[in-house]
């Protein structure tokens, strides 16, 4: 069977993630270590030789910065406009998203990844605009420095003294589908800076003197040949993973430290460090929890746990792997990531044991190919030193403050070997009984059910013991001569061998199968956990409601009180306000948490920071930021820092910044959403009232200021056309105004329904009436079905939808065009259309048309503000109905809206 066969699970996911890839466009930036290196330039060559594959490509915006032998290259690549901004009385140029999706080339360019967007885009970083882009299908090519990287920031403002403040997150770059390193020397680079070419000569000596040092520039190109070294040894072991390669490819150095529960583990980690340190290479400590080594006392597991955190100190990535086999985890893991130099001990297995049983260096040698071996051996032991050298990691503190706090708990190791002995016994008692009514096989298969029983409850010690006294009281009682060890006949020493042979195997594979099966558990309740925090978590829609979720969590995983702090305003860590909950801690020292907040690192019990405190203060980090900070105070330091439970933790906190970061990336898109939907509802109103207020105003002010400076001269009738005309402009302002005030009421929600039973022909009459002057010279069909048809509705409200359909039907259609109302009658509700002969609706706006402030066309001096329909459907929601728009099969458009019938309406006897 092979084992080495691909996981489906991964497989799956893979096949999900290249699907994903498939749908989004691709991204290749230009990467380079500073300004003036050419990524521009070569972003526009391979944009041209894209032309000239007959490849739509459109450059977004290219920033030439004057440079003359850059623009040259623009031309014959179509150009897309760029959108302008004023800010603070300058106009600005920013790239067109909106044109760039219109467009919707093949290629699109789009310099200088890490912009920052002026005050009006979309996104505040062009990065986001490029992520639309590609979400949208489109491929983008873009340019990229290396000092913009968000993980890099504070390295290089210590090495240049300089704060980039323009950061691109890693994860744009990780993710992108090709990256170019655009490279150039220094010195060739600071002479392009002295001719010109980067800057203008007055910002070039400036930035010679700052920035464009030689070391800094030698720094930087530094950073970005490795940055793209690392991005292609990612590729490299996509690569191999995707083709199910197994076998090391030596294309870069990687270190594996193995260390194991013994004296030697420290110098080991410190071998590696230095041997990394020659080699410039990557390295990993990584140690091997095997069930035997799970049985290992505390004192052990936390000298293993010390030498972790030394080597996660020193720089290493620390592992932990479980597993049944030590060797073939190790050869696992370094066929998975790409080792090609293994540390380790030398074998302490010696002559005929090692012979017999091997031992993981022979094994890794026959098995781990492309991998070279560096054996460490152990200094000489003087006399009488011995238990001294081998007990020496044990000696010091692995745990700051473990050892006095919390006593090591003993257990009672003879308990196993004592029923080893009574079960053997009874069995063989067992075995007396049916000694001569079966045969002596049957005998030997209650022996070894023995055994197994032993195995199963009591691991493999007591179960060796059960094998041996089991074939000696087998020899005793029941082979001749009885009662005595002698063999008479030599087939009985095969068969003393053969169950001897039986029974040490089966309590070898029971026991690994009990150790299994508890590892096993441990995994599956672990996931359990996981799995009931990460659904609890995603269920929770405020920041609050998940860190009171998290802490009764972490209280019930790790039974310690525990809390939560975040920083305020001014970034300084505060307590929760509000009611705390049982599980929380209370009288946290704020100044360890401050202290956690500001360097991102671990403090407090059981650390080497501030180790006398009484808490444990972990970051709660995402993408290298410190989001706030977790206090726990733990019953059993080991319960936190076991390399299992400190995974766990860990997992915790990850998934607690997850949640919190979706929070708060979810209330921000809201309030930008609101922000936006504001504005445009601001603008929208302005823009309606500077032109549907403004005419009649106008002709107002210019009516009165005829009637004003009159000297006689008017005849009586045109000053009652002139005062007519005032009263009607006044009349349509009032009901333009109307119209915006009874919008806001309905979104805020103040007006009361004054829901009574009103007969329809009665409010369609009053409608008609109000309307008499406008619908002269308009014919009107009224259908309404015999008897009284009667709604449970504000008759208030009901007239004034009629009054705006009827009014948007007469601004929209013809004039002398006919109009209709028509009631149907519904099981549960009443239904009312209006119908006009006009031009119908435009294919696609039948739902638009209910928006606020939203026209088909610019309208006349006499249109209203575009509040009309959707007032209409504000009434029509607040009486639980519902209201929609479509043209008739003949011509013309129909507005329905129906009221429900919220129980039976009262019997009234019709009127003559």
């Amino acid at each position: 069977m092979n084992t080495d066969r691909p996981d489906p699970d991964a497989l799956l996911a893979r096949v999900e993630r290249n699907k994903a890839k498939a749908r989004r466009g691709r991204l290749k930036i230009f990467f380079g270590a500073a300004a003036g290196v050419g990524k521009t330039y070569a972003m526009l060559l391979a944009a041209r030789e894209r032309r000239a594959e007959n490849i739509d490509i459109v450059a977004g915006l290219v920033e030439t910065h004057g440079r003359q032998e850059t623009a040259g290259l623009l031309e014959g690549l179509e150009v897309l406009p760029p959108m302008q901004i004023n800010y603070r009385g300058t106009s600005l140029r920013e790239f067109d998203l909106d044109g760039a999706l219109k467009r919707k080339p093949s290629i699109v360019l789009v310099d200088e990844l890490a912009h920052t967007n002026a005050s009006g885009c979309r996104h505040p970083k062009r990065w986001q605009d490029i992520e639309e882009l590609l979400d949208a299908g489109i491929d983008v090519y873009t340019t990229l420095n290396v000092q913009h990287l968000e993980s890099l920031n504070d390295d290089i403002g210590q090495i240049s003294g300089v704060r980039v403040r323009e950061t691109v997150p890693d994860m744009v770059f990780d993710e992108a589908t090709e990256v170019e390193l655009v490279d150039l020397p220094p010195d060739e680079l600071l002479v392009r800076l002295k001719e010109g070419k980067v800057y203008l000569p007055q910002q070039a000596q400036e930035a010679v003197r700052n920035f464009f040092r030689k070391g800094n520039l030698i720094a930087l190109r530094e950073l970005a040949l490795r940055q793209t070294a690392h991005r292609v040894d990612a590729q490299m072991l996509d690569y191999r993973e995707n083709n199910a390669i197994r076998e090391v490819w030596p294309v870069s150095e990687r270190i594996m430290v193995c260390i194991g529960p013994n004296a030697l583990a420290e110098r080991l980690v410190r071998a590696g460090k230095r041997l990394a340190n020659s080699l410039r290479a990557e390295w990993l400590v990584v140690y091997v929890e095997t069930p035997e080594l799970q049985r290992l006392p505390a004192e052990q597991r936390d000298g293993v746990l010390r030498i972790l955190r030394l080597a996660e100190q020193l720089g290493a990535e620390a592992v932990t792997l479980s597993a049944p086999e030590m060797s073939t985890a190790l050869i696992r893991f370094s066929n998975e990531r790409n080792i090609t130099k293994i540390v380790m001990g030398k074998p302490t297995r010696k002559g005929l044991k090692r012979l017999l049983f091997g031992s993981i260096v022979d094994t890794l040698i026959n098995h781990a190919h492309n991998i070279n071996l560096y054996l460490l051996g152990s200094p000489r032991k003087s006399n009488g030193d011995g238990d001294k050298a081998e007990s020496a990691l044990y000696r010091k503190s692995p745990l700051p403050g473990l050892t006095s706090r919390i006593p090591s708990r003993k257990k009672n190791v003879y308990i196993g070997y004592v029923w080893a002995v009574a079960v053997t016994v009874s069995i063989a008692f067992l075995g007396h009984l049916i000694f001569g009514k079966l045969q002596l096989a049957n005998v030997v298969m209650v022996f070894l059910l023995g055994v197994v029983f032993i195995a199963t409850r009591f691991g493999k010690g007591p179960s060796i013991l059960a094998s041996f006294l089991g074939v000696a009281l087998f020899d005793f009682f029941f082979v001749t001569p009885y009662l005595s060890f002698s063999v008479s006949h030599s087939q009985y020493l095969v068969t003393f061998f053969a169950m001897l042979t039986v029974a040490m195997v089966i309590s070898h594979l029971t026991a690994n199968m009990r150790s299994q099966a508890k590892v096993a558990a441990h995994r599956e309740r672990r996931a359990t956990v996981l799995y009931t925090m990460s659904k609890d978590l995603a269920t929770r829609q405020t920041e609050d409601d998940i860190v009171r979720a998290a802490v009764r969590h972490l209280y019930a995983e790790f039974s310690s009180r525990n809390v939560i702090l975040f920083p305020d305003a001014g970034g300084r860590i505060v307590y929760p306000k509000g009611q705390s909950l049982p599980e929380s801690l209370r009288g946290a020292d704020l100044s360890i948490a401050q202290w956690v907040l500001d360097h991102n690192e671990i403090a407090g019990q059981g650390t080497n920071t501030l180790p006398g405190a009484e808490a444990v203060y972990f970051p709660l980090s995402i993408d290298h930021s410190v989001l706030g900070v977790l206090a726990l105070l733990p019953v059993n330091l080991r319960r936190i820092f076991l390399p299992e439970q400190q995974k766990l933790l860990e997992t915790f906190l990850r998934q607690i910044a997850q949640a919190i970061t979706r929070v708060r990336l979810s209330e921000q898109a809201r309030k930008t959403q609101v922000a936006m939907e504001a504005e445009r509802l601001r603008n929208s109103l302005l823009s309606s009232i500077s032109h549907d207020l403004r005419t009649p105003l106008a002709t107002i002010v210019g009516s009165a200021s005829t009637l004003v400076e009159d000297n006689g001269r008017l005849k009586p009738e045109d000053k009652l056309d002139l005062t007519w005309a005032i009263y009607d402009e006044a009349q349509r302002m009032s009901n333009l105004v109307n119209n915006i005030l009874d919008m806001a009421r309905l979104d805020t929600g103040v007006i009361a329904l004054n829901k009574q039973w009103h007969p329809v022909e009665e409010i369609i009459g009053t409608v008609l009436t109000r309307l008499q002057k406008a619908l002269q010279q308009r014919p009107i069909k009224v259908e309404i079905p015999p008897g009284i048809l009667m709604i449970y509705a504000d008759s208030v409200m009901m007239e004034q939808v009629l009054i705006n359909l009827l009014e948007n039907a007469l601004r929209y259609t013809p004039a002398g065009s006919a109009l209709d109302i028509t009631v149907h009658p519904l099981p549960s509700a009443v239904e009312i259309a209006v119908g006009d002969a006009g031009p119908g609706i435009p294919k696609g706006m039948e739902n638009r048309l209910f928006e606020k402030f939203f026209r088909v066309r610019n309208e006349g001096a006499q249109s209203g503000v575009g509040l009309g329909l959707a007032i209409c459907k504000a009434i029509v929601d607040v009486h639980g109905g519902a209201i929609k728009a479509q043209n008739r099969p003949g011509g013309g458009a129909v507005f329905t809206f129906s009221i429900p019938l919220d129980h039976k309406p009262p019997a009234m006897e019709p009127v003559e």
